[in-house]
């Protein structure tokens, strides 16, 4: 098999695995328990989110552990909106863009259909965040905040001042259908400006390009386990320092009293071992990834007539924005380095999938977390495909262990998968 889906390619890795073993035969005492047996289980735990920790440059009680990417988002948009209805005098503004993870999207509309104000931020057509469209959001909402807080004279003639709208906004680091890498920095200096809280969405990005959390300014990070080749089922937010959330999930006294319920001790052990690897290979990977990448537009391109490339084209992508990044992320043009997405016009997706299936290659036509639905992707929408046209993405991911043979075996099926379909 040659696993080119994103959901595929993050076997548990050897480290993790190892690192894991022992806390499922030998050290599985609960860890909230104070006599040893459980202490160890502790310690284990505490370690893990210093490990953690360091690699993001934070304080280790600025990580909570969570059941994954979408319990934390889930977490981070709730908190703020909850933090809003229970002091009455707030609120509630959330501010993401059109093109979020579900998690987010979903988490949004449901606080939306309970009242709270939600603006959707557009993309480009190549998948950026509109930042005047987002600063306009913000200048709104900063002009209705100072309306609130005006004072108004009450019966009594004493000065009565009120309460300051309480906004979120929330854009992902990286697209996980078409690998658009936003821009943060300044995302989080805007959100900063306007007095917002800024979260993101870092599960695709974390462990795979850098992330600055003081430089771009993020107030909360969501990230999860299963993506740098950790157990699945484990996840973090991080918390900056000062930012007062409500509990998210009531119980026990767990991860500082905010997220009760026993540890996942292996999970989490697992997930600091993967990425205390993933961070220390990040460029390396990185770049043996991007080379992939290009090799496998470039032959795509030659190889399926009327094919296009969704998202950012690495080799137009010269000149794109003005941003002071790293060398490594420059090299990468702005795209995740292993996120192949192509529009196949005429062909759905879902059966090119089929096909290649049947080659011993595994791939999707977007997030796995959509599997199943009849919709077409909202990703291609957002950024100007038309309706039939979101039903035509199919998008591969790759990893360094990839070997060119199996890159262009992979290119003939598709051809042979799409002239069977068009033909």
């Amino acid at each position: 098999m040659i696993y080119l889906d994103n959901a595929a390619t993050t076997a548990l890795s050897e480290s993790a695995r190892n690192a894991m073993e022992p806390y499922f035969s030998t050290h599985y005492g609960n860890p909230s328990s104070i006599y040893r047996f459980g202490q160890e289980a502790r310690k284990a735990v505490e370690e893990s989110r210093q490990s953690i920790a360091a690699l993001l440059r934070v304080s280790p009680r600025e990580i909570y552990f969570t059941g994954g990417g979408t319990e934390s988002d889930n977490w981070a948009i709730s908190s703020v909106a909850l933090e809003s209805a229970l002091k009455k005098e707030k609120s509630a503004h959330l501010i993401t863009s059109a093109i979020e993870h579900p998690a987010v999207l979903r988490t949004c509309a449901f606080f939306e259909s309970l009242g709270v104000k939600v603006s959707r931020i557009p993309v480009d057509q190549k998948g950026f965040l509109d930042l005047e469209a987002l600063e306009r959001a913000l200048q709104e909402e900063s002009s209705l905040r100072e309306r609130e807080e005006r004072s108004f004279p009450s019966k009594s003639g004493e000065e009565v001042k009120k309460g300051a709208s309480h906004c979120l906004v929330s854009v992902m680091a990286a697209n996980n259908e078409i690998g658009t890498i936003e821009n943060l920095k300044e995302i989080g200096r805007l959100a900063k400006e306007y007095g917002a809280i800024f979260h993101t969405d870092a599960v695709q990005a974390f462990g795979q390009i850098p992330l600055d959390i003081e430089e771009m300014r993020i107030d909360l990070l969501s990230a999860s386990s299963h993506k740098i080749h950790g157990p699945k089922g484990v996840g973090l937010l991080y918390i900056r320092k000062g930012l007062k959330l409500p509990s998210f999930l009531h119980g026990g006294a767990q991860e500082r009293g905010l997220r009760a319920g026993t540890e996942n001790v292996p999970g989490i052990v697992g997930f600091a071992a993967a990425a205390k690897e993933a961070f220390s290979s990040m460029e390396e990977r990185g770049r043996k990834k991007a080379s992939l990448r290009n090799l496998f537009f470039k032959r795509l391109m030659e190889e399926i007539p009327g094919a296009k490339i969704s998202g950012v084209n690495p080799a137009e992508a010269e000149g794109i924005g003005e941003r002071p990044e790293s060398p490594f992320l420059s090299s990468l043009h702005h795209r995740l380095p292993g996120n192949v997405h192509i529009c196949l016009p005429g062909v759905e997706g879902e059966s090119v999938l089929l096909l290649l299936d049947q080659k011993g290659i595994c791939a999707s036509s977007g997030s796995a977390c959509a599997s199943g639905s009849l919709e077409p992707s909202h990703v291609l929408l957002a950024i100007g495909k038309s309706h039939e046209e979101a039903y035509f993405g199919l998008r591969l991911s790759l990893e360094e262990t990839l070997t060119e043979e199996e890159l262009e075996y992979t290119v003939e099926a598709i051809r042979e998968a799409v002239e069977k379909l068009r033909g």
